[in-house]
């Protein structure tokens, strides 16, 4: 079976990569697959930062808009249908370009992990759910801690969903989670980037982007999922900047409340972005703020241009 050719760009919230990475579509004669997590959600536009009409005409984007709000999308159901793109992209003799920062979604593709069937996982995940209502999430973070280490370190104390399958993982066969995700031979020729900027630099940005979404209504938006029955109890609407529009409109937050903790937390998640993505070694890294946008895509585009041809 030939190797398939896979571009990718990665990296932390608002470091830029959404106008970039059309630049470089066009330069490669590539259509974009989103490796974002809560960009497959129709509806969720303005918290995700999702390409808008403009943006996706002029490059083929793929995975966005694609299900429900009600409807926990998986990890393995991202893994199929990028897989799947990536192969129809290299068939019709395009490159397939993976953009966003959702760091398992791209490892499980680029890595193609088997995951543990999920099938007989409802008891025990009922179970550890009702152990985080009632003793809190910190009790079952820091078992987690104790079991898998690498795993907890990747991610968020405050997210229930990992730390609780993580749990339920180990339960059902004894091995930490990290250890599930099992790499396989190499499946693509993989031309990987990053993109960063200092630390000051991109929380600046953070937080001019958080303005930005409250100016273009995102409580607007979220106020509508609230109004046809959307909640915390969706896992969609933990995303960074729902969840804490949520308390706002449950009187829990204050505006300024509000505001400041989806700045903390969008901050929190892009340091996590970084360490997801440095551990691994393929992926080389630009800093942005050396480069005019037209400058650094044209730089990419060579850079990745001479590893695919690399066949």
């Amino acid at each position: 079976m030939p190797v398939l050719k896979l571009a990718a760009l990665v990296g932390p919230t608002a470091v830029g990569k959404t106008g970039l990475a059309i630049q470089i579509a066009k330069r490669l004669n590539g259509e974009i697959i989103s490796c974002d997590s809560m960009q497959v959600y129709r509806g969720m536009d303005i918290g995700t930062a999702k390409a808008n009409w403009q943006e996706r005409s002029a490059v083929p984007h793929h995975l966005l808009d694609i299900t429900e709000v009600d409807h926990d999308f998986t990890v393995a159901e991202y893994q199929s249908q990028a897989q799947e793109l990536i192969a129809v992209i290299n068939q019709r003799g395009k490159i397939p370009l993976l953009v966003g920062g959702t760091g398992l979604y791209y490892q499980s593709v680029v890595d193609n992990y088997s995951f543990f069937p999920m099938d007989t996982r409802a008891e025990v995940r009922q179970r550890l759910q009702q152990e985080a209502s009632q003793k809190g999430l910190t009790d079952l973070y820091l078992r987690l801690e104790k079991i898998d280490r690498d795993y907890a370190q990747r991610i968020s104390p405050q997210d229930e969903k990992r730390i609780v399958r993580a749990l339920e993982v180990y339960e059902l066969t004894g091995k930490p989670f990290s250890q599930q995700q099992k790499r396989q031979p190499d499946t693509y020729n993989l031309a990987a980037v990053g993109l960063y900027l200092t630390r000051e630099t991109l929380y600046q940005r953070i937080n001019d982007r958080v303005d930005t979404m409250l100016k273009a209504g995102l409580i607007e938006e979220v106020e509508g999922f609230h109004r046809r029955g959307y909640g915390l109890h969706n896992n969609a609407m933990q995303a960074l900047g729902y969840k804490q529009v949520l308390y706002y409109l449950e009187g829990l937050f204050t505006y300024s409340e509000m505001v400041n903790a989806i700045k903390k937390e969008t901050r929190n998640y892009a340091k996590r972005q970084y360490t997801w993505f440095k551990r691994d070694q393929r992926i080389v890294w630009f800093d942005v703020a050396q480069y005019s946008e037209q400058d650094l895509a044209e730089k990419i585009s060579s850079h990745m241009e001479g590893l695919l041809s690399q066949m």
